[in-house]
């Protein structure tokens, strides 16, 4: 893989994504339908998983894609592909809260190793670079020249006895509380979609645990962007690391966190 090209790509195509997506989300209407699993997609799901799709498939036909919408793509296995949630937080879009993102990854042997997490409604952008370094880039997100960056690193030495924790806008739920009342915390925020990895990944916060559903597309990005900026994500049953390519794309529950704090178990 030529890493230039593909942190090229994958920031472009973020952003005509995200430029799409505004569009939509500072209409005056838009349908909202239920897919087969209940959950809701929109218009802007739908326009940006084109836009991203065809850049992608344009770029690296050789490589194999999973996205969100495309249910074919959900039986596709294969050790090297990229993957894809065109709109993480479709909750929040629809509420009309700035908390979603665009997120593209690229797996290699079960580790997402490349990824952008770009929050258009918040102006943020997170990806890894050509040397797997995360940076955030401040703007002004130009389609064909990159804006100044940042690189960004978590926390190296995070305080045990007064974490930052962060956790899910719309999954929160008792046994998330529970767990996370293990911890001594000296705040807790929260925050929609995959924002929650890269908060960690700027030393924002320090640990991130998720005991709920999600799927691979919803975390690839993020989990790329921890570990280029010395992050983990690991299991929460096992604290072995997260992996990826897993039959039908499903995640257990897991633990995203800066090195230093010391885990607990349930």
């Amino acid at each position: 893989m030529d890493f230039h090209k593909l942190t090229e790509v994958m920031r472009r195509l973020s952003l005509e994504a995200g430029d799409r997506i505004m569009e939509i989300y500072e209409s005056a209407d838009f349908e909202v339908r239920s897919k087969s699993d209940d959950s809701p997609v929109t218009a802007a799901d739908e326009a940006a998983d084109a836009i991203i799709s065809a850049g992608l498939r344009a770029a690296f036909p050789d490589v194999a894609l999973v996205t969100e919408e495309q249910a074919a793509s959900h039986s596709v296995h294969a050790s090297t592909f990229l993957i894809v949630d065109p709109l993480d937080g479709t909750k929040e879009f629809i509420k009309r809260r700035g908390d979603f993102t665009v997120n593209i990854a690229y797996v290699v042997d079960g580790e997402p190793i490349r990824g952008v997490v770009y929050a258009p409604a918040k102006g943020r952008l997170f990806y890894t670079d050509a040397d797997g370094q995360s940076v955030e880039e401040t703007g002004p997100f130009a389609k064909d020249a990159v804006g100044e960056v940042d690189p960004m690193s978590v926390t190296q030495n995070p305080d045990n006895n007064a974490l930052m924790v962060v956790a899910s806008k719309s999954h929160r739920d008792q046994a998330t509380d529970d767990y996370i009342d293990l911890y001594l915390v000296k705040d807790m925020k929260s925050a929609g979609s995959s924002l929650k990895f890269c908060l960690i990944a700027t030393g924002e916060a320090d640990i991130y645990p998720r005991l709920g559903r999600t799927m691979e597309w919803d975390t690839a990005a993020g989990h790329a962007v921890l570990m280029g900026a010395g992050g983990h994500v690991v299991r929460f049953d096992t604290h072995e690391p997260l992996v990826y390519g897993k039959d039908g794309y499903a995640n257990p529950f897991f633990i995203a966190y800066a090195p230093g704090v010391t885990l607990q178990k349930y």
